[in-house]
């Protein structure tokens, strides 16, 4: 994973062959859609699923602190 999101499940859900669940979109297609869109495609609704969480926080912060560590 990379920046938190699962890179390879997204491709293969975008890229995969409809007959198998996937979107069966084109590269090209992936690449130039928004998030929003992507989303939309894949059936996630807006403030479903994605809602930040104290632990999710947490680790955040842990991971992105404002000031270097000491």
């Amino acid at each position: 994973m990379s920046g938190g999101l699962d890179w390879p499940g997204l491709l293969r859900m975008a890229l995969g062959p409809v007959r198998l669940g996937g979107l069966g979109l084109t590269p090209e297609q992936f690449w130039v859609l928004t998030p929003a869109e992507l989303a939309l495609m894949l059936g996630i609704e807006p403030g479903r699923g994605g809602a930040m969480t104290r632990d999710r926080l947490a680790e955040l912060v842990a991971r992105y602190p404002d000031r270097p560590a000491t």
